[in-house]
């Protein structure tokens, strides 16, 4: 049994990421509405009854705005801390709500789905790393500094959603008030790409396979320029950006053939974007 993932969306306008065994799905967060969330799974070919669950990372709009809705309409479990459901304020069916805490490992079908605490500026703020069959993939975003819990569960993954929020000359020099620059680039805020770096060659594995760069900033980031800095000092590890804009395709991981699927390639990158 293998685990494909895909970004349905990456960045501060919404965060949404998708996992699936080929038999149940989750989501990692419901950063955008539940319309678009639906526009953007049916572009893939994904069904949305096949969702059984959303995890939330944390409270902040671009994590949860399409949830209400979502959890409503669709009669889906939310897997979401007290702290953090407390703070987002998101009147969602108690009998919809499961409750979790950081160190849980929790079963989704075949999915194990397990949650650790990082540094953020949010109440419970929480990161996950989704398993089937021996692989393993990270979701790790919105961090605000490289902590033991990263590190130990980056060098177990296969693949991984890794923040890299900023470039941080343009950061600093940039129009962003002082109070802002200072937030953002805090022990509690998001990781620049020199930190993110800095974590990909230090405890990376042979086994990571796929590194998807992950919330980028719109103001503060360029694509081209971060993923050219992850490639030159890459060798077995494909690097992807996570767009802001569109899902990216989806790819698949199976623990007998570590290999890409990239299942809608074959769809010349599905024309969907044009």
């Amino acid at each position: 049994m293998s685990l494909s993932f895909a970004s349905l969306n990456s960045g501060s306008n919404g965060n949404c990421y998708y996992l699936s065994n080929g038999k149940d799905a989750i989501l990692i967060d419901a950063g955008l509405s539940c319309k678009e969330i639906e526009k953007r799974m049916k572009s893939l070919g994904l069904s949305i009854h096949s969702i059984k669950a959303v995890f939330i990372s944390h409270e902040h709009i671009d994590h949860i705005k399409g949830i209400e809705v979502l959890a409503k309409k669709y009669e889906i479990p939310v897997y979401i801390t007290p702290p953090t459901f407390e703070n987002s304020r998101c009147p969602i069916p108690n009998e919809q709500v499961v409750w979790m805490k950081n160190d849980d490992t929790m079963n989704i079908g075949n999915i194990k789905i397990t949650a650790f605490s990082k540094f953020h500026d949010a109440a419970d703020p929480t990161s996950f790393v989704v398993e089937c069959n021996e692989i393993k993939v990270g979701v790790f975003t919105d961090i605000g500094q490289v902590c033991d819990n990263v590190k130990q569960y980056f060098q177990q993954c296969d693949a991984v959603f890794l923040e890299a929020n900023y470039d941080r000359e343009m950061l600093m020099n940039g129009h962003y008030p002082y109070s802002l620059k200072t937030r953002i680039s805090g022990g509690n805020g998001h990781l620049s790409n020199d930190e993110a770096l800095d974590l990909f060659l230090n405890h990376r594995t042979p086994k990571l396979k796929y590194l998807l760069l992950s919330h980028l900033s719109k103001e503060n980031n360029d694509p081209e320029l971060v993923k050219k800095l992850f490639e030159l000092n890459s060798t077995n590890t494909e690097i992807i950006i996570a767009s802001r804009y569109e899902p990216s395709l989806i790819y698949e991981l199976n623990h007998l053939a570590i290999k890409s699927s990239k299942i809608n390639a074959n769809m010349k990158q599905l024309n969907l974007f044009d």
